[in-house]
């Protein structure tokens, strides 16, 4: 037998056994089909919508979302992580509790929803909002229903289904939203468009997903189990969301509506890379952490360091296309109403270089059960970005909130290496060496699209 043909067969057994690596290497194979397909079809419905409609659409929306993203995180109590990593995450009664506890959830977070959409339509100063926020927050009571079939398959890494399944729910999703666009060829084609989808979503689950079959039960222990895990995941995802939104936050505030529309238009693009690093993550590194305590010996440690180069590599190849090619994309895909989003996409892809280098510490956290000192982190990120992002948009306007961004970022580095080095998964290695070749990116990309940045600056 040839060279090649040993490597080919050593290969096939590794991806068929059942074994870690092999299902490591599957589900990672898997997920990234799956949210490289879910982008392709944001991208495409991206494009065909900003034909429809108008960018003052996108900053609404963009709002809308904001809002909705809010109440799911501040409400969050770790369920997903909770069944990956529990002993009982495989038993009825312990599932059946989680669903419950998720239902009721939901409708404690639909009716705050309804509160909550005066006084968010008057802090932006959108009347338009009062109405939005309370059709979207229908998703929320959908939400709750969601079968934990679904963190099943996560759990034991079978995303096989599941990959299919999201992929024929987003198809069908762009198919109502851009008929809704066409026939209403108003901001509310996103709107309803988006709750339709949420009901999809949970049909075809609830449908075709293999696994026990949810129904309502309350397993004392179990529910003890989750809300103990969850008490500092739901401080953590508090500050998550200022992680996650804080600039849509502000920005929506201080920015115009078309402004504020073209730089979500940049931040989706910029940002590709940093999200299919963060499905994968959360995906692959639970488990991975669960079976090979990175403390119980050093095999196990060079075992994480290598999965963390491969990914940490190929994640700088999609930041550094990105970053170099954002403005022509725009200007490719693009109509001159958002010819400003270019640099944003150049900018945000720099500005994210430092948080792909620390993108697989925090998971370790969880798979730990350390969910305080995971909450720690977070909190100190969330604060410094926030006071980044204040003082940068009122001294330098949307450059300056880019440039607080990176900056909070970066003195976010210690507090994850203090996470990092008491769970054993600090890799210095790792991170000096991606951060020397992360400054040459960005100062690369920077002055390569220097002429479309100065530009952006007159915003």
């Amino acid at each position: 037998m040839s060279y090649a043909a040993t490597i080919n067969s050593r290969m096939r057994g590794a991806l068929t056994s059942g074994s870690l690596t092999a299902r490591v290497m599957r589900s990672s194979g898997l997920t990234v089909i799956g949210f490289g397909f879910s982008q392709v079809l944001r991208l495409a419905s991206n494009l065909l919508l900003t034909r429809l409609l108008f960018p003052e659409a996108f900053g609404l929306m963009a709002l809308v979302m904001v809002f909705m993203i809010g109440l799911h995180m501040f409400s969050d109590f770790g369920i997903g992580p909770a069944v990956m990593r529990s002993e009982r995450g495989d038993e009825p009664a312990f599932l059946d509790t989680v669903w419950t506890v998720q239902i009721i959830r939901g409708m404690a977070l639909f009716v705050i929803g309804c509160l909550l959409a005066a006084p968010v339509a008057a802090f932006y100063g959108e009347p338009i909002l009062f109405w939005m926020l309370i059709v979207a927050s229908g998703q929320l009571l959908l939400l709750g229903l969601m079968p934990t079939r679904r963190e099943t398959a996560n759990r034991h890494l079978s995303l096989g289904k599941l990959t299919v399944l999201e992929m024929v729910t987003q198809v069908i999703s762009l198919v109502v939203i851009v008929g809704l666009a066409l026939a209403l060829q108003s901001v509310w084609a996103l709107v309803i468009g988006t709750l339709i989808g949420t009901c999809i979503q949970v049909l075809i689950m609830s449908s075709f997903l293999p696994g026990h079959r949810n129904s309502l039960h309350w397993d004392r222990a179990a529910a003890h189990e989750v809300i103990h895990f969850g008490k500092w995941i739901f401080l953590s995802t508090i500050f998550g969301f200022f992680l996650a939104q804080g600039d849509k936050l502000i920005l929506g505030k201080f920015l115009a509506l078309d402004v504020f529309g073209v730089y979500n238009i940049g931040f989706f693009l910029g940002s590709f890379p940093l999200m299919l690093g963060s499905v994968v993550i959360t995906r692959m590194l639970i488990p991975i952490y669960r079976s090979c305590p990175p403390l119980e010996s050093r095999e196990n440690f060079r075992k994480l360091r290598g999965m963390r180069m491969i990914a940490t590599a190929a994640l700088f190849v999609a930041l550094g296309a990105v970053a170099f090619c954002g403005v022509w994309l725009v200007d490719l895909l693009y109509d001159d109403r958002y010819v400003h989003a270019g640099p944003i996409v150049v900018l945000i892809a720099c500005i994210q270089i430092p948080l792909v280098i620390g993108l697989t510490y925090d998971h370790a956290a969880l798979a730990a059960g350390d969910s305080k000192r995971f909450f720690f982190v977070s909190a100190t990120k969330a604060i410094l970005l926030i006071v980044g992002l204040l003082l940068g948009t009122q001294l330098g306007g949307l450059i300056g909130a880019l440039i607080g961004q990176a900056v909070a970022t970066l003195a976010a580095y210690p507090a994850l290496v203090w996470l990092s080095v008491r769970l054993g998964v600090w890799d210095p290695l790792h991170d000096l060496g991606f951060a020397v070749v992360g400054v040459i990116l960005a100062v690369s990309a920077i002055w390569w699209n220097w002429a479309a940045i100065v530009a952006l600056g007159s915003v």
